[in-house]
């Protein structure tokens, strides 16, 4: 029986020149081809144009990478960043040397700020009911996170408190010489087990698929209830955290939980609808002109 598991593997699959190829990178863009493959589906099953998807994916991508880079620099890390703020951008570090680091430093918080932003505002744009997409955006986000934790584990990052487990993991990587809880892999497990929940009711309980906010609210509470627990075993993650009764991650969970009961509530005050777009709307609008082929 094994009584910890030594984790070694280099992040870097390969360098194209300067360039490394990280299985994070691979991984998220892994989650990325997954999500449109899903969403395809989910608009062919509501018969709406594959034109619209294709805009909705620009706005959903920049609103993620966005939120995720953002809610890293300012929630966890805002000296520095104010210090470096082309670092905030670009995927490099200036000093102490200049480094190709690829998408490094994303916090999921930010994202569930940047993404919902964004998606309101493509929804004025282009009339659709906000809830309607939010509850179908979600599914493809808890996918999203497995994916991304997945990537952390390879990264040997955000890892847990030293453990007696016998699952625990020796991240040499990052010169850990004790076995640690391996959090990446219990986030991404959980993440995965949210993503089926929320299809499931997708597909089988038309009921509930169809009250704006329900799906959105669900994912909301099973997220950031099971992100605030795992913390107490996680590893502080920049210096200022330390000595603090709840760490930023936990501050940071509580309003989402409180947004998510509020949303699953208000979503049993209105009778259910399935339509997608906002009054008589329609995409594309009417009276729009078809372009010439």
């Amino acid at each position: 029986m094994l009584s910890f598991i030594t984790w070694s593997v280099d992040p870097e699959i390969f360098s194209l020149g300067p360039f490394p190829i990280r299985y994070y990178s691979l991984l998220f863009v892994a989650a990325f081809a997954a999500n449109i493959y899903i969403f395809n589906r989910f608009f062919k099953r509501d018969k709406l144009p594959i034109e619209l998807l294709d805009t909705l994916i620009m706005w959903a991508f920049i609103s993620t990478i966005l939120g995720l880079r953002l809610g890293h620099c300012f929630f966890y890390e805002p000296a520095y960043y104010l210090a470096h703020p082309l670092e905030i951008i670009l995927p490099v570090r200036f000093q102490p040397t200049f480094e190709w680091i690829g998408l490094q430093g994303l916090a999921s918080h930010g994202a569930a700020i940047g993404v919902p932003l964004g998606l309101y505002l493509f929804c004025r744009k282009y009339k659709m009911r906000y809830l309607w997409l939010l509850d179908r955006i979600v599914i493809v986000v808890a996918l999203t996170g497995f994916f991304i934790r997945l990537g952390n584990l390879m990264n040997s990052e955000v890892y847990g408190v030293q453990t007696s487990l016998p699952w625990g993991f020796i991240f040499e990587q990052r010169g850990e010489v004790v076995p640690k809880h391996p959090t990446q892999i219990y986030e991404s497990l959980a993440y995965l087990v949210i993503f089926f929940v929320l299809m499931f009711i997708f597909q089988k309980k038309e009921n509930l698929r169809n009250r704006g906010g329900f799906l959105f609210g669900l994912f909301l509470v099973l997220t950031f209830t099971f992100r605030f627990f795992v913390e107490f075993i996680k590893e502080v993650q920049v210096d200022f955290e330390q000595g603090m009764a709840l760490d930023m991650g936990q501050l940071l969970s509580i309003p989402f939980v409180l947004l998510g009961v509020g949303l699953i509530a208000y979503s049993f005050k209105h009778e259910p609808s399935s339509k997608p777009f906002v009054g008589n709307a329609s995409y594309p609008p009417a009276g729009a002109k078809k372009k010439k082929k």
